[in-house]
C-alpha cells in the first residue's frame, strides 16, 4: 500500500441548539452567547483504509470533546464530557448527527476521535473484533480500527486537525515461486493462505488509543487477496504469535507450514514473502517490518 495523507473537511453548521441522540449528546444543551461552531479536519495516516485513499462514503466516526479546567486538561469519561460520542457520517463531506459548539471563546479542549463509530460503555476496555474471514474487501475494511487525539485546542473558528492512526497491524503475505514452480504454474494452481492462532478480539483503551489482544479468542485468519495475484493481506490485533503453523500455504491441496515467533505492533505493516519450493518440501520465509528497522527476521519452514 502506498503512503498517503488525506485531510477531509468536516464543517459543523451552527443553526440550532444542541440536542441528544442515541448514545450521543452534548453536555451543555443551551447554545452559548455568540456561539463558535466547532469545525474539524478529520485526516488519516498512510494506508489507513483498504482503498489507501481515505475515508469512504457512509464511513462514520465518533467524537468526544473534553474541556480544560483553566490550564488543566479534563479527563475523558464515558459520559459527562463537553461532547459525548457525536457521530459524523461521510458523504463527500462530514455531516454531524447534531450541531456542536465550543463552551466559550476561552476554554481549551481535547478532541478524541475513533473509527468505526460504535456505542462504547467502558472507554478503557472497548470490545472490538477483527473478522476471521477477511478474504473479501468488505470484511477486510470491517476489521479496521483508527484512533486520533488532538490536545489543548484553543477555541477558534478555524478547523481543528485530528489525525487518525492505525492501532492494529497489517500482515502482507506474498507467495513466490521457488524450485519446481514458476510464476505461471503458481498462477494456475489452487493456492490458499491462512494465518493461524491469531487472537481476533481486542480490548481498546479509547483514552490512549491502545489495543490489547484478548486471550482465548484464537482463530485462523483468511486474508484478502489483493489485485496482485500472489499477494494477500490481513489486519491483526497487536500480539505475539508462536506457532508451528504460523502461516499455512496450500498449493493444490499440499500444505506448507511456517514455524515462526513474531510480535505484531500496532500501526505497523509486516511484509512476509513466502517462497514455495518443491525440492525442499517447505517454504522459505523472510519478514521485514513496515518501518525499516534493518533487522533480519527471516526463517525457513519445512
Amino acid at each position: 500500500m502506498k503512503t498517503h495523507y488525506w485531510v477531509i473537511g468536516c464543517l459543523l453548521m451552527a443553526t440550532s441548539a444542541c440536542s441528544s441522540g442515541e448514545e450521543e449528546h452534548v453536555k451543555d444543551q443551551e447554545k452559548p452567547t455568540d456561539p463558535i461552531p466547532i469545525t474539524l479536519n478529520c485526516g488519516i495516516t498512510a494506508s489507513s483504509r483498504a482503498t489507501d485513499y481515505g475515508y469512504e462514503n457512509q464511513d462514520k466516526i465518533g467524537l468526544y470533546v473534553v474541556n480544560y479546567k483553566g490550564n488543566t486538561p479534563g479527563t475523558l469519561q464515558s459520559t459527562g464530557n463537553h461532547v459525548d460520542n457525536i457521530g459524523f457520517t461521510y458523504n463527500g463531506t462530514w455531516k454531524p448527527n447534531v450541531d456542536i459548539y465550543w463552551k466559550d471563546d476561552k476554554t481549551k479542549a481535547d478532541f478524541y476521535c475513533y473509527f468505526p463509530y460504535g456505542t462504547p460503555s467502558e472507554l478503557t476496555s472497548y470490545s472490538f473484533s477483527i473478522k476471521e474471514d477477511q478474504s473479501t474487501e468488505q470484511a477486510y475494511k470491517d476489521s479496521e480500527f483508527l484512533y486520533g487525539k488532538t490536545s489543548g485546542v484553543t477555541p477558534t473558528e478555524k478547523e481543528v486537525l485530528i489525525t487518525t492512526n492505525h492501532i492494529f497491524s497489517c500482515a502482507v503475505i506474498t507467495v513466490q515461486p521457488g524450485n519446481g514452480f514458476t510464476a505461471e504454474s503458481l498462477a494456475q494452481a489452487n493456492v490458499s493462505v491462512k494465518i493461524n492462532r491469531v487472537c481476533t478480539k481486542a480490548s481498546i483503551d479509547l483514552t490512549k488509543g491502545v489495543a490489547t489482544a484478548v486471550s482465548g479468542s484464537e482463530k485462523s485468519i483468511y486474508p484478502f487477496k489483493t489485485g496482485e495475484s500472489s499477494s494477500y493481506k490481513a489486519l491483526i490485533v497487536p500480539q505475539t504469535i508462536s506457532a508451528d503453523n504460523f502461516i499455512t500455504v496450500s498449493v493444490d491441496g499440499r500444505d506448507f507450514n511456517l514455524k515462526k515467533d513474531i510480535t505484531f505492533a500496532g500501526g505497523k505493516r509486516y511484509s512476509i514473502p513466502v517462497t514455495v519450493s518443491k525440492t525442499s518440501n517447505g517454504i522459505n520465509v523472510g519478514i521485514g517490518a513496515w518501518e525499516d528497522e534493518e533487522i533480519d527476521n527471516g526463517g525457513t519452514a519445512e
